[in-house]
Order: C-alpha cells, then structure tokens, then sequence
C-alpha cells in the first residue's frame, strides 16, 4: 500500500469522525439570525487546525454543568463554513465542485480562520483557472484582495491587470463602487485610452458617488459641498492632466469645480487657456505638478507646514507595500528549537509616493521569536517601545520570566525575545519590547526592497506564526502584513 492510499484513508476516517454522534466535544453556532446552524466538532482537532480556533476555544472554557464547549461564528454563513469544516478534518478541498463566487468566499473564511496553506492554494487556483471570471468581476476581486493582506497572490494579479490594460477594467467597472487605489492606479496609468475630460467626468462621478447628499449641479455648492468634495477628490487631483484640455473642455467643465483645485494650479490653468501663448509658470504639462505635491508630502515635517494650504496633505492611504515572496524560511520551515535564523522578504513599494525615511518593519502579533539585531540594507536604529519591566528575586534565576528562554550568566540581554536584564544583587530587573520595529527606511515608488529580521527558534516544540507590518513615524500601519511561520521540532 502506497503512501498516497494511507493517507486517503486516514482523510475517510477523520470525516468520519466529523460525522460521527458520538465522541464530540464542541458545539458550534455558525450565523446570524435566522440563519442559524449548529455544528458539533473536536476541539483537539479545531486547535491544531485553526489558530483563530484555538484562541476562540480558549477563551470559552465549559462550564462546570455543561459537557461541551459551545463557541459562536455569527459572522460567517453555514454553507461555507461546513466546507471548510470538512477541510479542516479531510485535508481535502474538490475546487471543481463550486461556483467560483463560492470559491471567493471560501478564500474570505480561509482568511478569518487562519488557514495559510489554503489561502495559498485558492489564490493559485483562482489566478490559474478563473482569470475571465476575475476580469468580469474585476470590482469585486479588487475589494476582496485589498480588504485583507493575506491575499498577496491577488493583489500581484490585480495589479499586473490594472498595469497591461487599465482601459478594458475602467470600462468594466461599477465606477460609483470602486475603491480609492484602485481609481488612482487607473487614472495615471499612461496606457489608459481615454480623453482626459472624461477621465475628469468619471472622477467627478466617482466623488459625488461617495458623497450621495451633494447636487450634481455644482452652481447648487455651499463652500462646506466644495470643501466636502475636495476633500474627497484630493488623491486624484494630482493624475488629471489638465493641461490636455481643450480649452472648452476646461470651460465647461473644470470651472465650475475650480475651487475644488488647489488655487496656484487653478490660476496657472487659467493663464494658460485665457493666454495661448503663454507657458505654465508653475508647471510643465502637469507632471510637475505632480513632482511639486510629492515633495510637499513625502517628508512629515513639511506636511505639518502646509497642512493648512491649498497643497495635498500627507494621508498614510497613499503608502502601501505589496509583497511579493518569501526570499528564505517558506511556511511550515521544520527549525530545531533555540537555533537562530535570518527571515527575509521581499516586498515592493506599489503606492503613489515614495515610503518616508521614518518606515519601519513593525511586530503586529502571533509568537514572539526575535533575536536583538536586524539585519538590512538601511542604517540600524535603536530599539523603541521599550516595556513591561518584570522584577524577579532570587540571585540564582537563570530563565527570562518573559519566554522562560535559558540565560548564560554572562547576558545582559534574553536571546529569545530581546528583553534586557538589569540591576545586579538578588534582585534583577527585565525589560521587553513588547511591540519592535526595525528601521527599513526609504523606498522608491515601483522599487524592490528585501527586509530580513533576525529570529530565533523558542525552546519548546510546536508551530510557530509572528506577523509584521510596515508602519509610518507615527505607527499607521499600511501594506501587506506579512509573517514567519516555522515548526519546531527535532530532525
């Protein structure tokens, strides 16, 4: 008997488990009312299944008189939870069987209960085998990526399609529904085939959509309307080539939202079609425009200086990161305990501006398992966010209180989770980061960069995930979050 047929067995008797009357031990309440279902299930199973599992369980311990643990999942719908259910014990997924919308939805539950393997897989099959359904549901696929950092393999495919034919998706879209990147991205793509007043027609559309109490008819305007639109239109300004109107296009059709504009650039428009002759004092065709906003909003300290103009303040929405893979130590990576290793990954910046010199590569949860150096191409800085001072008696504690990591008597500092020991006599003193970011810096619009943290194994065996974030000077997080997902275990 091969390997393959055991395991095929072992997949039946599990679901048969799952079936089975006898034996359960947790009561699951899947939805909402009135569409409510109960599903009964194992909770040693659940737990090493489903990280999210694991910690709904342990915090809903039965009660004295009751023999089952009951949990609650009202936001998830029964259907989708049952067959990610029979995942969770079969180990087996028949794709071929579900409408791809059933299939988004799976991905969307995948991703609420921790389920990395899958998560991957469903992104490979969707991007491999319903590229046509995508396009045609380009709206929906674009929210559902973008909505949850875990979906690097679709944000890399919306991507890729915004990039190669931003005119077929602009066409296709439900315009009044489409999120903010996704409007920007297609609006200063360059292969966008589409007269410029009606790119400024469809912006317009697009913020009067998301703003549903404001006139069509901007004669109608009360400053507040106007201030309400700017600024709802504010990251968009920046893309729209004005300076390719015609001048009846700008008439008609800019005028009358000229103070929604930034007053320099309404004023030098304004010269221009009144002058023909005359040339752009303050910009060249409008791209320099776009470099003049960009300085202004690149370093935090002069965002501060003009926050009160006309000029496009800072807003963290226009940073982001895609990630792109795991350079070293892939999922599942088996690492004997206590032993050190360098985890990389690779991410780009795919935002409208470059990423201040202030961003940092930020501890968001899960395990802790760091070392106390960082590892990059940027220069390191000290550690921050020092806290959580622990005080432990006794003159012969050889064992940080934190992690309970081994310390040799000659460290200073815990080489399992950072945290630095002070004070000498009987009494000593530990200090943790309890949040650390490591220095990543600055990264160019469209640039590549490798982040690679030093870590170390814990000491005890098991699975292990810590996630990350990129974050700005003052802690906004932004791009896709990522993480370190090891097993350890001896060879």
């Amino acid at each position: 008997m091969d390997d393959n047929k055991l395991l095929q067995k072992l997949s039946q008797n599990l679901l048969e488990i799952l079936n089975d009357d006898e034996y359960y031990d947790v009561k699951i309440e899947v939805g909402d009312d009135p569409f409510v279902r109960i599903f009964r299930a194992h909770m040693v199973i659940l737990s090493y299944r489903s990280t999210y599992l694991r910690r709904i369980l342990s915090t809903n311990e039965k009660k004295d008189n009751e023999t089952l643990v009951q949990i609650k999942l009202p936001n998830m719908v029964p259907e989708i939870f049952q067959i990610i259910l029979r995942y969770i014990y079969g180990g087996k997924l028949s794709l071929e069987d579900y409408d791809t919308l059933v299939i988004v939805k799976i991905l969307v539950a995948a991703e609420i209960l921790n389920l990395h393997e899958l998560i991957v897989y469903l992104q490979s099959f969707l991007v491999k085998n319903k590229s046509d359904w995508m396009e045609k549901n380009f709206n929906l696929i674009y929210q559902t990526s973008f909505e949850n950092d875990s979906f690097s393999e679709l944000q890399k495919y919306c991507t890729n399609l915004v990039s190669k034919d931003p005119d077929k998706i602009f066409k296709s879209l439900d315009l009044c529904s489409v999120p903010e990147k996704l409007l920007t991205s297609l609006i200063q793509n360059d292969n966008l085939q589409m007269s410029e007043v009606q790119i400024w027609k469809n912006v317009l559309k697009w913020g009067l959509a998301q703003n549903p109490g404001l006139s069509s008819n901007p004669s109608d305007y009360s400053r507040d309307d106007f201030n309400t639109l700017r600024n709802t239109l504010r990251q968009c300004i920046p893309f729209i080539r004005f300076y390719s109107l015609t001048s009846q296009d700008f008439l008609y059709s800019v005028i009358p939202y000229k103070d929604i504009l930034p007053e320099e650039l309404y004023m030098d428009l304004l010269k221009t079609f009144l002058d023909p002759n005359s040339k752009p004092s303050l910009f060249e065709k409008q791209n320099k425009y776009k470099r003049k906003e960009r300085k202004k909003i690149e370093g935090l300290g002069e965002v501060k200086a003009i926050n009160n103009s006309s000029a496009m303040p800072f807003d963290v929405s226009m940073l982001n990161a895609l990630f792109i893979e795991d350079v070293n130590v892939p999922d599942g990576t088996t690492i004997l305990p206590q032993t050190k290793f360098v985890k990389i990954w690779k991410m780009r910046n795919n935002g409208i501006i470059n990423w201040p010199e202030s961003t940092a590569l930020h501890f968001i949860g899960g395990q802790h398992m760091f070392d106390n150096t960082l590892i990059k191409s940027s220069p390191t800085t000290p550690r921050s966010n020092i806290s959580n001072e622990v005080n432990s008696s006794g003159e012969e504690e050889n064992h940080c209180p934190r992690c309970k990591f081994s310390i040799r008597s000659n460290k200073t500092v815990c080489e399992m989770c950072g945290a630095s020991i002070t004070g000498r006599g009987p009494k000593k003193s530990y200090k943790f980061d309890k949040n650390p970011k490591f220095p990543v810096g600055s990264v160019e619009v469209g640039k590549d960069v490798c982040i690679a943290v030093n870590l170390q194994a814990p000491s005890e065996y098991g699975k292990y995930i810590s996630f990350w974030r990129l974050t700005d000077s003052e802690g906004k997080r932004f791009g896709h979050k990522v993480w370190c997902d090891i097993t350890v275990e001896d060879d």
